[in-house]
């Protein structure tokens, strides 16, 4: 349809210029650094870059180095070997091993430890991973993508982000538009939640009325559209 992509939805200029930017860069194997505040959707362009690549047919992972505690995240990335450390009861398979030959997004990469930043580092710049406890290292051709709701810039001048690894998975950039900014696109994304909602509850819910939209452009949505589906 028109104004989607995926699971994307707009129609104003600014959605328009994603639309163009993922398309773009989707069937290349360049990697990409996606921005924006939470809730604008940046997993959704990650797995629109995917579906649009030659990479398609295989697997896409996305990790949430945010929701992982310092002491699981090697093992979460790399994998680790039987007895590797005390409750590792037998090999574990790490993101870039599950990903294969698809797509592995780091999403909120800002809030990983700078510890684990310089050997993921590595890993990209060698293609090459070693479990935690392995012996020897093994290839991967994964696509990295990469996704913070800090603005990068700061913090790699915060050092939250080390600033080689920055430059390394920022070879193209998007930049999601809050939905404050794109409020144009409000009643068709309400539109498009509303249809997806009645057919996961079986709901027969008609559109937003002209009240009800103008409501919504006139709120600041500081949770962009994911508080936008909640609401609804």
């Amino acid at each position: 349809y028109q104004g989607v992509l995926g699971d994307l939805i707009g129609n104003s200029p600014q959605m328009k210029e994603i639309f163009s930017l993922i398309r773009q860069v989707a069937p290349t194997t360049a990697s990409v650094f996606i921005t924006g505040e939470s809730g604008t959707g940046k997993e959704l362009v990650a797995r629109a870059i995917h579906r649009l690549s030659p990479r398609n047919g295989g697997p896409f992972v996305a990790v949430n180095c945010a929701a992982l505690p310092e002491t699981l995240i090697e093992s979460e990335l790399f994998g680790h070997e039987k007895g590797a450390f005390t409750g590792a009861v037998e090999r574990r398979a790490g993101c870039f091993e599950r990903a294969g030959e698809g797509t592995l997004l780091l999403d909120e990469i800002a809030e990983m430890p700078i510890g684990t930043q310089a050997k993921l580092l590595r890993v990209i710049e060698e293609s090459k991973v070693r479990r935690l406890g392995g012996a020897n290292d093994f290839s991967t051709s994964v696509r990295v993508l990469a996704a913070t709701n800090h603005g990068p810039e700061d913090a790699v001048r915060n050092k939250l982000l080390r600033e080689d690894l920055y430059y390394r998975l920022n070879v193209f950039h998007i930049s999601l538009p809050p939905l404050r900014d794109r409020k144009q696109d409000i009643a068709f994304i309400g539109t498009a939640l509303i249809r997806d909602l009645n057919r996961k509850h079986s709901c027969r819910v008609t559109n937003l009325s002209p009240d009800v939209i103008q409501r919504f452009e006139e709120y600041s949505w500081p949770g962009n559209v994911r508080e936008l589906r909640n609401v609804i």
